[in-house]
């Protein structure tokens, strides 16, 4: 198994994630002759389902997240006009980033010519054409992907979602109950009820703090509410799940660390069902068999001075920091919450090279996740990567949360703010990462305190540690 492949699903917090896409280029059969006009018929059976099958059906089936299944030519046809609407305007699929800016594993983003088929066989009256052209659907396998477990650990109780209102965050405290630090090469969740689970993260805790934030809940709840991250500095992860990623375990040589003593942190982002529902999921976590000589480690860098005004529709925030030294770039996690508009970071190397890592022009807090590169990227010591966040605080801004807009601050909650982003990297465990990484051990993220003044921000040439 080669590193890209088997680190994909431990960087991946995508949410609705999805398989590969189908091609680009139209089939011969639907080329256009001189006049424009194509020279075959689109049908459901040869066009429109590998589309959807390779697409869409991963959330867009019985059980899961989305709101209606695709799983056949009768309910594709039922909602064709949603999804010619939804694909014509690059809402569906969601995916965020900018093509050049970053080349990233598992793209959810439709082709022109795949946009164009979709409408064509929409206006054509949605015809099915001959069901035995239809490609195989896609299998979902049940039961553990990865094989028998090492440790299986389950949410102590089952939680209880309302059945309306606003999305729920919410986290769980489960004991690993390891006397040894252990590396782990693979994780595999189920969720217990999967069409209220919109996505969940593994975070592991040494400090306590985790059980001490659930015992302080007042909510009468399983867990304590968890919205924008756990609430406290996590000193690990496992990664995490959206819908559609399948498990894989990371290559041999490379494991993610647990310490002994390590509680296991899910935070669940819920999606009510219009009916009050039980979840109750569970984890399967698989061990090193061979000597691990890679560390893969999540690298936090974030500004803490924010500071929004009512009304600033165009508040920027600017940092930069210097990689203390080389490692390989696997993914990257960019965080912020509702006012955030854009975020862009780029890589200058120290032969004076740019690289641009991510650029997201339409950021919505719904369709947030983590990226993982095609290949990774060399970065080696004495980087400067810089980070820049836009946010609107106008009446313009759909998804401000506040009527009218007021004042808006640093924050874990869902109404504050962040400018945030989790290199997910890999590097050998001699490496000077590894080592700054256990010494800031249960401290808070990377983070740079900024004055600032109007769109005008100073840059910091290194994170302080907080």
């Amino acid at each position: 198994m080669n590193i890209r492949r088997g680190l994909f699903v431990w960087g991946l917090f995508a949410l609705a994630a999805s398989t590969v896409l189908a091609a680009d280029a139209l089939p011969p059969e639907h080329a256009a002759d001189s006049s424009g006009a194509a020279t075959a018929s689109v049908n459901f059976a040869k066009d429109i389902a590998p589309i959807v099958f390779n697409n869409c059906v991963s959330c867009h089936r019985p059980g899961e997240v989305a709101p209606f299944a695709l799983t056949d030519y009768a309910s594709v046809r039922k909602h064709a006009k949603e999804i010619g609407d939804l694909t014509a305007s690059h809402q569906m699929p969601p995916w965020k980033p900018e093509p050049g800016f970053g080349e990233f594993e598992g793209v959810r983003r439709l082709s022109d010519p795949q946009i164009d088929l979709i409408q064509r066989w929409i206006k054509a009256g949605k015809p099915e054409g001959n069901p035995a052209d239809l490609p195989p659907a896609p299998k979902f396998p049940g039961g553990w992907t990865l094989g028998e477990p090492d440790l299986v650990v389950k949410m102590p109780k089952a939680y209880t979602l309302r059945a309306e209102g606003a999305d729920d965050y919410r986290c769980f405290v489960v004991p690993l109950n390891l006397d040894e630090t252990r590396f782990v090469t693979g994780v595999e969740f189920h969720a217990g009820n999967p069409k209220v689970v919109h996505h969940a993260l593994f975070f592991l805790d040494t400090t306590g703090r985790g059980r001490e934030l659930e015992a302080a809940s007042k909510d009468g709840g399983v867990g304590y509410y968890g919205a924008g991250g756990p609430g406290f500095q996590p000193t690990g992860s496992l990664g995490g799940w959206a819908p559609g990623v399948m498990a894989e375990k990371l290559p041999d040589g490379v494991g993610r660390v647990v310490r002994a003593g390590s509680d296991l942190v899910i935070q669940i982002h819920f999606h009510p069902s219009g009916k009050v529902e039980q979840e109750q999921s569970s984890l399967a976590i698989y061990f090193a068999k061979k000597p691990v000589d890679k560390i893969f480690v999540s690298y936090p860098h974030g500004v803490n001075k924010i500071d929004i005004q009512p009304g600033d529709n165009h508040y920027v925030i600017n940092s930069t920091f210097t990689v203390p030294a080389d490692v390989q770039l696997l993914g990257i996690f960019p965080h912020a919450h509702l006012l955030c508009r854009e975020i862009k970071v780029t890589a200058k190397l120290p032969t004076g090279e740019t690289t641009p890592l991510i650029w997201i022009k339409d950021w919505d807090w719904n369709w947030q996740g983590q990226y993982l590169y095609k290949q990774p990227i060399s970065i080696p010591k004495g980087t400067q990567i810089t980070q820049e966040f836009t946010y609107d605080n106008s009446t313009a801004n759909i998804h401000n949360p506040n009527t009218p807009p007021k004042e808006v601050r640093h924050g874990e909650q869902t109404g504050d703010e962040m400018s945030l982003v989790f290199y997910q990297l890999m590097v050998d465990r001699s490496n000077a990462l590894v080592r700054l990484r256990e010494l800031l051990g249960n401290r808070r993220p990377l983070l740079q305190r900024q004055n600032q003044s109007d769109d005008k921000q100073q840059d910091q040439s290194a994170p302080k540690h907080e």
